[in-house]
């Protein structure tokens, strides 16, 4: 008799216990819902999302010629970082993979500024076949105050998105806004929600 009692309260727990996950479940379902994925943070400094990128040339550590702006035949983006960041290292492997991925129309370049031999040291250390380009210019042009920040060009000249990037999901949220023709993945749910 005690056994089957405890067969029987066991039996009502693990219902209780299944209607829980159930309902958990369906809460995380609903939060994910509600949470819309989160872009680069755009800082509205330098020039404007939509506006034509400032033509400039430069010369990259291998001493490759690189023209920011203008039309280029393919996109490009401008990833600032520095040699001490510890989220610029972390990024890398993820710059390598898009670069490779997304050869045929997005141009990655890394760009810093300060002292040559520092960063031709980490170009070699951390062995980047990206080319890379040391510009006080380009940092102030775009006026650059935090890292690691990027910067997505059309290929016919137009800044398409920028932002603060801290991991992947963000810099492929400013190539996604570039495809959908949007300031940021902000404003495009922002302009979906008001439709």
């Amino acid at each position: 008799m005690i056994l089957q009692i405890a067969v029987a309260v066991l039996f009502v727990l693990n219902i209780g216990l299944i209607l829980t996950v159930l309902a958990l479940a369906r809460q995380v379902g609903v939060l994910f819902e509600r949470v819309a994925p989160v872009g680069a943070l755009t800082l509205d400094h330098g020039p404007k999302i939509g506006g034509l990128a400032p033509r400039l040339q430069l010369q990259t550590l291998a001493g490759d010629p690189i023209t920011v702006g203008g039309a280029n035949g393919r996109s490009q983006m401008f990833f600032f970082l520095s040699p001490t960041c510890p989220v610029c290292k972390k990024l890398l492997p993820a710059l390598r993979t898009l670069a490779a991925a997304e050869r045929d129309h997005l141009q990655i370049v890394l760009a810093s500024d300060g002292d040559t031999e520092e960063h031709r040291a980490f170009w070699q250390r951390e062995k980047l076949a990206l080319p890379y380009v040391l510009s006080e210019e380009l940092g102030i042009t775009f006026q650059i105050g935090r890292l690691p920040y990027a910067v997505v060009i059309s290929p016919h000249g137009i800044v398409r998105a920028k932002g603060l990037v801290n991991n992947r999901e963000q810099i492929e949220s400013l190539l996604k806004a570039e495809e959908l023709g949007v300031a940021s993945l902000q404003a495009y749910l922002a302009r979906q929600a008001a439709e």
